[in-house]
């Protein structure tokens, strides 16, 4: 198989809920939430080469190499592994930057899962997930495939079985720093903590939601306007809202509904990583 014609999906995911616990004395914070992926997000392609150079083909505008996810992801595996091999990185963005649906992230996940296997470098995944959390904390998540409950600042990860239900995320054309959110006075930091049987969409919120929504209008705008059809909240730090449903159909109908000031898609909520089905795939054909 001609491996430069793979397509690698680099999934959403949504934060179905996010509770801050505390702040803790290294300034990082205690954070639970449940990480929903999607069958939608970005997808990556690898053309490598004997040269042990790193070429992204199309760097994302605004964005130095240099904080560049997906090439800083490569250098560390390559660096970690002393792998003399290249590679020259195809990346198809579709999820929005600063969205809060972790497209960063799981591009640099993405990047470790595929150079490791293309490379051969065959570091297990918890090796993998070790290295992915020096790029961020989201990265492990990714790096291990599944819909998940989390806690720590992100490395505490249980996987969880989740109702593959339709979502539709609405992005308000807005960027949100995380750091900035985190860093606010104003920041609800003492959420009492949960455990996974305990969680429920209904009695859980998201704890950055009503700081975003006074910094950032059209955050609250769109939340607004899509409550009014399912229940809603806002992933991560923002900008993008969700709306829960039963089915696609629905899901469809309501964003046809959807003002013009906004953008959006219907997604299917997955407990599996599409990444991770492809490795699969390409593992069962050796």
């Amino acid at each position: 198989m001609d491996t430069t014609l793979i397509n690698w999906p680099s999934p959403a995911k949504l934060n179905l809920f996010l509770h801050i616990n505390e702040r803790m004395a290294n300034g990082y914070h205690h954070l639970q939430s449940v990480f929903q992926l999607l069958d939608y997000g970005d997808t990556l392609r690898f053309d490598t080469n004997d040269s042990g150079k790193l070429h992204l083909a199309n760097p994302i505008e605004g964005v130095a190499n240099a904080d560049n996810l997906v090439l800083k992801a490569a250098v560390l595996l390559q660096q970690h592994c002393q792998c003399t091999q290249g590679a020259t990185i195809y990346l198809h963005k579709k999820m929005p930057m600063g969205g809060g649906l972790g497209g960063g992230s799981s591009n640099a996940a993405t990047v470790l899962l595929a150079l490791n296997y293309l490379w051969k470098c065959n570091l297990p995944l918890t090796e993998l997930a070790a290295l992915g959390l020096s790029l961020g904390a989201d990265v492990p998540i990714f790096i291990q495939g599944k819909s998940a409950f989390s806690e720590g600042v992100g490395e505490l990860i249980q996987p969880m079985e989740l109702p593959e239900q339709t979502y539709l995320v609405i992005n308000p054309d807005c960027h949100i720093s995380t750091a900035d959110i985190f860093n606010h006075p104003q920041l609800p930091r003492a959420t009492p903590r949960i455990n996974k049987q305990q969680y429920s969409f209904q009695t859980t919120v998201n704890d950055c939601q009503n700081l975003v929504f006074s910094l950032q209008p059209k955050v609250a705008k769109a939340l607004q306007w899509l409550i009014e059809y399912a229940p809603s909240r806002m992933t991560g730090t923002g900008a993008c809202v969700f709306a829960v449903f039963d089915d696609e159909n629905t899901a469809l109908a309501c964003l046809e509904q959807l003002p013009t000031e906004f953008s959006g898609f219907v997604a299917r909520g997955v407990n599996t990583s599409g990444v991770h089905e492809l490795l699969a795939t390409l593992q069962h054909h050796e």
